[in-house]
C-alpha cells in the first residue's frame, strides 16, 4: 500500500500545491490509519485511487482529501463489500463443519443449513459457557427429563441425529431445555445447568436445582432466614418450637417465590421472628427431595440403631458422605446454626434435644409414605439432628 501511494506521489508531485507541516502531520496519520484499515476492506484503494488525471489531483488536494462525504462514501462502500463477504465465509465455513457443499443455489440451502446447524451446537454451546463461569459451583445435577413433541425439524443434542415421528419424539428437560432421544437420555452425563427463566418459583422446588440455577453454595431461602434470625432472634425463648401466624409465613413464601434473594424480612416487615423461623422450616417441609434425601434415609435410620456411640457416630459420617453436594453443604450450614441457637439456651431453652424434635421430620422423610413408617422411625430421627447439632464440628 505505501510503495502504490508513493508511486502515484512521485508521479504526479508536480501537481500537489504546497502544503504546511500541519498537514502533512494530518496526511501522515491518515496514511497509517489506511495501513491498519487495509486487511479490512481492500476495496479502499480502488475507491479512493480513481484513473482520471483530474480526479487524482483532487485525491491528493489536501482540501478534498479530508472531505467528509467522500469519506462516509467509502466507508459505506467497504461496508457492503466486506459484509457480502463475511455472509459468504460463515456459509463456507458452516457447511464445512457440517460436511455439505454448497454451491451455486446455496442460498436456497443457508436457512435449513442455520435450522439444522442451530440444534447441533446449542448443547455445545451451553456446556462452553459452564466451562467459562469460573464462579460456577460444581454441584452435579440429572436432568429432568420430559417427554416432549417438538414442532417442524429437530436433531438430538447428544448423538446429532434427526428425531423422526410427528409426536413425543423425544425428550426434553424441563430444567435446562436439553433435546434428545429417549434412548440417548440414558447416557446424557449430570451436568444440567438449569435456567432461571424456567424456575418459576423457590419454594416447592429442588435443592440442587435451585442453586445451580442462581449459582450459590445453598438456597437464598436458608441463607437469608438464617441470617436474619442470629441477627435478631437467637435469644427469643422458644425459636423453631413456637410457630409464627400462617398467613405471615405464607407472605414470607410468597416474597421469595416473587423477589428471590431481595426479599424484604426485615424486622421492621416482619417483627415477629416467629415468622421468619416458620418460614425456614415451611421450606424445608416443601423441598420434594427431603435435605436428607431419600436414598439415604434407611442408612441414617440404620446408623441410629447403633447402641456403640463411637461406631454410631463413624456410621453418620458415612452416610453424610453419600448425600449430594448441594444438600451436604445445606445441612452443614443448618448445624452450624443450630449449634449457635443451643449456646443460648439459658435464654430460648431451645436445646439439641428440642431442636432434633423439630427438625428430625422436617429434615428426613422415609421414601413410602406411611404414617406406621414415620411413627416408628420418629424417635431415630430425632436422634440423627441431635447428634449432627452436638457432633456437627466433628461431622462436617
Amino acid at each position: 500500500m505505501q510503495k502504490l501511494l508513493l508511486s502515484h506521489k512521485t508521479a504526479h508531485s508536480s501537481h500537489m500545491p504546497e502544503v504546511s507541516a500541519e498537514w502533512a502531520a494530518a496526511a501522515s496519520n491518515l496514511l497509517s490509519n489506511i495501513r491498519s484499515s487495509w486487511t479490512n476492506c481492500t476495496v479502499l484503494t480502488t475507491a479512493r485511487l480513481p484513473g482520471a488525471e483530474e480526479d487524482r489531483e483532487k485525491i491528493w488536494d489536501p482540501s478534498a482529501m479530508f472531505s467528509e462525504d467522500l469519506w462516509l462514501e467509502n466507508e459505506k462502500n467497504c461496508a457492503v463489500v466486506h459484509k457480502s463477504k463475511r455472509g459468504r465465509k460463515r456459509q463456507e465455513l458452516l457447511a464445512v463443519a457440517l460436511g455439505v457443499k454448497v454451491g451455486v443455489k446455496g442460498a436456497l440451502l443457508w436457512q435449513p443449513l442455520k435450522l439444522f446447524a442451530y440444534s447441533q451446537i446449542t448443547s455445545l454451546v451451553r456446556r462452553a459457557a459452564l466451562t467459562q463461569n469460573d464462579n460456577h459451583f460444581n454441584y452435579e445435577k440429572a436432568h429432568n427429563f420430559k417427554v416432549h413433541t417438538f414442532r417442524g425439524p429437530h436433531w438430538c443434542e447428544y448423538c446429532a441425529n434427526f428425531m423422526w415421528g410427528l409426536i413425543a419424539q423425544g425428550v426434553r428437560c424441563s430444567d435446562c431445555g436439553l433435546n434428545v432421544h429417549k434412548q440417548c437420555s440414558k447416557y446424557v452425563p449430570n451436568d444440567c445447568q438449569p435456567d432461571l427463566k424456567r424456575i418459576k418459583r423457590v419454594y416447592c422446588c429442588d435443592l440442587t436445582t435451585l442453586v445451580k440455577a442462581h449459582n450459590t453454595q445453598r438456597p437464598m431461602v436458608v441463607d437469608s432466614c438464617i441470617r436474619e434470625i442470629e441477627a435478631r432472634g437467637l435469644k427469643s425463648e422458644g425459636l423453631y418450637r413456637v410457630s409464627g401466624f400462617t398467613e405471615h409465613i405464607e407472605d414470607v413464601k410468597m416474597a421469595f417465590d416473587r423477589d428471590g434473594d431481595k426479599a424484604d424480612i426485615s424486622a421492621s416487615i416482619y417483627p415477629d421472628i416467629n415468622i421468619i423461623a416458620g418460614a425456614l422450616k415451611l421450606y424445608f417441609r416443601d423441598l420434594p427431595i427431603p435435605v436428607i434425601t431419600y436414598d439415604t434415609y434407611s442408612k441414617f435410620i440404620e446408623a441410629a440403631k447403633i447402641s456403640n456411640p463411637d461406631e454410631r457416630l463413624e456410621a453418620i459420617h458415612e452416610v453424610l458422605m453419600l448425600l449430594p453436594a448441594a444438600h451436604y453443604e445445606t445441612l452443614r450450614y443448618l448445624m452450624i446454626h443450630l449449634k449457635k441457637v443451643t449456646l443460648h439456651e439459658k435464654e430460648n431453652f431451645m436445646n439439641a434435644e428440642n431442636l432434633g424434635i423439630v427438625f428430625g421430620p422436617t429434615l428426613m422423610r422415609p421414601p413410602e409414605d406411611s404414617t406406621l413408617a414415620t411413627l416408628n422411625d420418629m424417635r431415630y430421627q430425632k436422634l440423627i439432628v441431635q447428634i449432627l447439632i452436638e457432633n456437627e464440628d466433628v461431622l462436617f
